[in-house]
């Protein structure tokens, strides 16, 4: 119940600190591209993409402490595996500069 709460109050900083554009560090995979592939990607958009689906994921993980059913739980994983498959998707077409 507290690792919960710990792990959302974490992703809700993080979320922040990326969006205000002080985290471009804490994006995975940018933080250790060449700056040839750095200049790929439209870091606004990226920012924007990754701080929300963290803003996002922070109150989700607080609704599994209202339900400790394992349809809530199975439902999170689901929820969470289909955002990160779009985000991936968004961050490798929308996020890229043309």
């Amino acid at each position: 119940m507290i690792v919960l709460i710990v792990v959302a109050a974490i992703l809700l900083i993080m979320g922040i600190i990326i969006l205000i554009g002080k985290g471009d560090n804490l994006i995975a995979g940018y933080n250790t591209a060449s700056k040839e592939e750095r200049s790929q990607y439209n870091i606004k958009r990226l920012r924007g993409l990754i701080g929300g689906i963290l803003l996002v994921l922070a109150p989700m993980m607080l609704l599994l402490l209202s339900e400790e059913s394992l349809a809530a739980t199975f439902s999170f994983v689901v929820l969470t595996f289909v955002l990160c498959i779009v985000v991936v998707i968004l961050a490798n077409t929308w996020a890229k500069k043309r």
